[in-house]
């Protein structure tokens, strides 16, 4: 996701620098090209060698190497960057940054640089609550830094607080927030639902599918990385609420039905991902759910169908996808659903294509419109994701 893109990484005199190598590793995971720049403190806890390693490039430790080709290196390498981090960020360098002082490679670097910068503080809780070091984070933040605040645990020091520096996954998940992709979607509301929902039969069974809700996942977060507010409504899943997202969990059909209604008004794309049960159990009293262990035979009606609703009660602006799992006659069907619901777009795929439809990583989509079809290959959702929302913003 960060393929061409260039990273400055720099790492200072913190216990968390062990952290900045996995760090430094999901970042070359995502294909960008990343350099670090160390304090001399830093190489104290890390040698060099690790990140030249994972890197393959030569780490800036020294403003005056005479080992680098022959330019002003932190003027270059200020000149390459998409994206400054530093992780950890230690007190020391916090107080440097917040009043321009540039005396070694990675503050000098950091100074020239006029792109994105970003932070993750590491250090005691004292130092870190201490109002000095707050003072200079708020005025980082007034300078358009962003800071990825420190969580709360046992600390090398051994005392129990806050200052430890986040998880390389979440910083790297605020990485991708912020450079992965163009923000053309920064000025849409965009509501997502995902999952299954769940019909309670009685205390112990209930009534649902296979959906694993990765689809819709993979769409609300590919939608906030490309700058829109997003509202993901999502059944029980076995996924970790993504960042950077409004999540509103639901278990039944009819919660689902009332968040959406709830949340639509202000949503410019809808897109309806989640597989709702079809069915839910008929008004079932207290004695019936007692003598249901004995008694299979209960009866079902049907559940709201909330696009169709949806369709029916649309505003002129707003664009509404949704999706469609079929095993067979896939276009003629889902074009009915297409016109019968007041679609702009509904992704087909049929649940006997290899590598398609529930509880899979990947899928083949066919995205169907009043005037067009266009079939995806097989792709990662993540890709299929953005495939589909680069189709809607095409068309709204």
């Amino acid at each position: 996701m960060l393929k061409g893109k260039t990273i400055l990484l720099g790492v200072t005199g913190s216990i968390a620098a062990y952290k900045a190598a996995e760090l430094a590793s999901l970042l070359v995971k995502q294909h960008c090209n990343v350099h670090v720049m160390m304090t001399k403190n830093a190489t104290e806890f890390v040698a060099p060698m690790t990140f030249e390693t994972l890197t393959e490039n030569k780490v800036a430790i020294d403003t005056f190497d005479r080992n680098f080709e022959y330019n002003v290196e932190h003027i270059a390498l200020a000149k390459l960057a998409d994206l400054v981090l530093i992780a950890p960020c230690s007190a020391n360098v916090i107080a440097k940054l917040a009043n321009g002082i540039a005396d070694d490679m990675l503050t000098s670097t950091t100074l020239a640089c006029g792109c994105k910068k970003m932070l993750a503080p590491a250090m005691n809780t004292g130092m870190y609550l201490n109002p000095v070091t707050q003072n200079n984070l708020a005025r980082l933040k007034d300078y358009s830094w962003e800071v990825i605040s420190p969580t709360t645990g046992l600390l090398a020091c051994g005392d129990i607080g806050i200052g430890k520096m986040e998880e390389p996954a979440r910083i790297l998940a605020a990485v991708l927030q912020d450079v992965a992709f163009e923000k053309d979607m920064s000025d849409l509301n965009v509501l997502v639902t995902a999952g299954p929902t769940q019909e309670a039969m009685d205390p112990v069974r209930f009534i649902s599918n296979h959906s694993s809700g990765k689809m819709g996942y993979a769409i609300a977060e590919a939608a906030a990385r490309r700058g829109a507010k997003v509202t993901l409504i999502s059944g029980k899943v076995a996924l970790s609420p993504p960042p950077f997202i409004n999540v509103i969990p639901v278990v039944s059909a009819e919660e689902m039905f009332e968040a959406v209604i709830h949340q639509s008004d202000s949503a410019d794309i809808i897109i309806k991902a989640a597989a709702v049960a079809d069915y839910r159990p008929a008004n079932l009293s207290d004695d019936k759910i007692k003598k249901a262990d004995e008694d299979l035979s209960i009866p079902l009606v049907r559940t709201t169908d909330i696009l169709n609703y949806l369709g029916e009660h649309r505003s002129p602006k707003q664009f509404l996808c949704g999706f469609s799992m079929e095993t067979r006659d896939l276009i003629e069907n889902s074009r009915k659903k297409l016109e019968k619901k007041h679609l702009d777009m509904i992704a087909a795929n049929n649940l006997k294509t290899e590598g398609a439809g529930f509880e899979q990583d990947t899928n083949v989509l066919t995205l169907i419109t009043k005037d067009s079809e266009l079939e995806l290959p097989l792709l990662s959702k993540d890709v299929a994701a953005h495939r589909l929302l680069d189709e809607i913003m095409k068309r709204r």
